[in-house]
């Protein structure tokens, strides 16, 4: 009896050990495919507050809003870069532009709104009375400038703050402003009104049958400013902004065959989803879903075919909730969905990179371009996972990347003038000064910004010979000056070229002087050409000696470290320690050591 019970006992236990290499052999294999990351996080540091808002990572850096109103930096292996308190309570909004500039919203329970620009040393730069709080995200344009929405209000500012437009909406927005792929921004208005709104506050617009779930830019289109829109009965279409009665074959060159009449708005007939859809991401011609299942297919527009589904992080029960929120972005390296309860990345042919679980995320996460996820916890942390090894290619400057394109506000020659008989003459001079600087104040410069730079320029460099000016009597100092001055209210990135040009070529002090008080004032030196134009007018071989302009040099140098910070400081704090030396003359050594202290504090 008792060697009966033994050998049910052993029986009992090889059963259980066969179940135990079983469980084994079917788990092995699915940690080893990294199916989902299980591993710890990467680093992470103690915030003293939840998260709000998705943090925002660039310039090998995170910055994120605490509900404590602090924003803090920290880089990408977490390290404290810096913390601003914000005096007050923030939005949930958080924006970077290239140089690693921060934009938040601070507001008030009297439903005021400050917008408030932080470098990226952390340290204040202005503060702008908004009269009420934003509705979205900060969009930087490709030369910095800043696309900021409130409720009854779109505006238009320079990175230093100038308004250079602003427009009524007309009602309130259902789908928030998105960049158009064109360096402008589209929104849908409650009543189905599509918006699209070039740099300089040039609309085309039309009301739609029915309200889209989703936008999205094309980048692989023939036409102009074209989008995919997506509808919830699963019905998609191609519509081209500002198109007057184009084939199908014009908005989509070999894409879309289609027998339909000419029109600006081309519907996919054919397409079956395999579940409703939720979101929508593009890239060239293809377009993933996320759908109400929690799975992401892949159509492409070619031929107008799901290429593969795939199974997320996600469950119908996760994306049930009204609350649901997720982040769906498609570039080289694949296609990512991120959400407060996790993440998950494909390839272009439907293989699963990685998937992550999160637990008590306060708020959506991000995924930088080193391949790390940061999120912040409703434990007053945040957390860092490295997911991918592979860093998203782009093209950089001398800080942050280029941008996609230019908005042609600084050709080289100007063609407004070429053929204007009385452009330099006085009195038409100071017609134009008097009307720039009318819309300068009331902050509408608008459609006419192009004009008026180029107008400017023409002025600033008259004497210069770029522009080819014949025999036309040459400009006096005083309008040349006035004219780089002004400048600097429409400050953009492009045309730090010509002032910083201007600068090192023209023979006049006032001129040159007038050239680094604009450079300084746009804030911006992507390239460093206004730097290096400064230390080669303050160093040998051929140093200047002339007050004036060492004197606005030392204030432009100020400027610019203060605004875009490393590495232009390095070379702004040479120019500084050079121009506060006793050998200097009394005004431009004050300037600088002014300048010096401000640097550090």
């Amino acid at each position: 009896m008792k060697k009966s019970k033994t050998f049910k006992n052993i029986k009992i236990a090889v059963k259980l050990l066969c179940h135990i290499i079983f469980l084994l052999l079917v788990t092995i294999p699915v940690f080893s495919q990294n199916s989902d990351f299980n591993d710890p996080p990467y680093w992470r540091q103690a915030i003293g507050g939840a998260v709000i808002g998705s943090p925002a990572s660039q310039a090998e850096s995170v910055v994120m809003v605490s509900d404590g109103g602090n924003v803090k930096a920290f880089g990408w292996q977490g390290k404290p870069l810096w913390d601003y308190f914000a005096r007050g309570r923030l939005q949930p909004f958080i924006t970077r532009s290239r140089e690693g500039t921060t934009y938040v919203c601070r507001s008030s329970n009297s439903g005021t709104g400050i917008l408030i620009a932080i470098n990226r040393a952390g340290r204040e730069l202005w503060q702008i009375n908004l009269s009420e709080p934003l509705i979205s995200p900060v969009l930087v344009g490709w030369d910095g400038r800043l696309f900021v929405f409130t409720a009854n209000r779109i505006r238009c500012l320079t990175a230093s703050g100038y308004q250079l437009w602003s427009k009524n909406p007309g009602m309130a927005i259902a789908i928030k402003p998105q960049y158009d792929g064109h360096g402008g921004f589209f929104l849908v208005l409650e009543d189905g009104e599509f918006q699209n709104y070039d740099a300089f506050g040039n609309t085309d617009s039309e009301t739609l049958a029915e309200i889209p779930i989703n936008i999205t830019p094309l980048d692989g289109a023939g036409a102009e400013k074209t989008f995919l829109l997506t509808y919830s009965t699963g019905t998609a279409e191609i519509y081209s902004c500002g198109a007057d009665q184009l084939k199908a074959d014009q908005l989509m060159p070999d894409q879309i065959k289609t027998d339909s009449a000419k029109s600006n708005r081309i519907k996919l007939d054919g397409i079956t989803f395999p579940g409703r859809p939720v979101n929508v991401t593009t890239r060239g011609n293809s377009a993933a879903y996320l759908l109400a299942d929690g799975r992401v297919c892949l159509l492409s527009l070619n031929d107008k075919k799901i290429l593969w589904t795939a199974d997320t992080h996600l469950g119908a029960a996760d994306l049930a909730g009204p609350d649901f929120e997720s982040t769906f972005f498609y570039d080289e390296r694949g296609i990512y969905l991120l959400t407060k309860s996790g993440a998950s990345a494909f390839t272009d042919d439907g293989r699963r990179l990685w998937l992550i679980r999160l637990r008590g995320a306060a708020s959506l996460p991000c995924f930088s371009d080193e391949g790390i996820l940061y999120s912040g916890g409703t434990d007053w942390i945040l957390y860092a996972y490295k997911l991918e090894e592979r860093v998203k290619v782009q093209k950089h400057l001398l800080y942050g990347p280029a941008p996609e394109g230019n908005y042609g506000t600084a050709i080289t020659q100007p063609g407004f003038w070429s053929d204007y008989p009385n452009i330099y003459n006085e009195n038409e001079m100071n017609a134009w000064f008097r009307e720039i600087e009318t819309a300068i104040r009331q902050g509408q410069i608008g459609e006419n910004e192009k004009e008026y730079v180029s107008w400017l320029m023409e002025i600033a460099g008259s004497t210069l010979g770029i522009y080819n000016p014949g025999n036309r009597p040459p400009v006096l100092v005083p309008p040349r000056a006035r004219a780089a001055r002004l400048l600097a209210y429409m400050g953009s990135a492009e045309t730090i070229p010509f002032l910083s040009g201007l600068f090192a070529r023209d023979r006049d002090p006032v001129v040159r002087a007038a050239a680094a008080e604009a450079l300084g004032r746009i804030g911006v030196d992507p390239e460093g050409l206004a730097m290096n134009a400064f230390s080669e007018a303050v160093f040998p071989p051929a140093p200047l000696r002339d007050e004036q302009v060492l004197t606005a040099i030392a204030a432009a140098s100020g400027a610019l470290c203060r605004f875009s910070g490393p590495p232009l400081s390095e070379t702004g704090i040479r120019i500084l320690t050079s121009l506060s030396a006793a050998d200097r003359p009394p005004a431009v050594r004050n300037r600088a050591e002014r300048e010096i202290i401000s640097l550090r504090y």
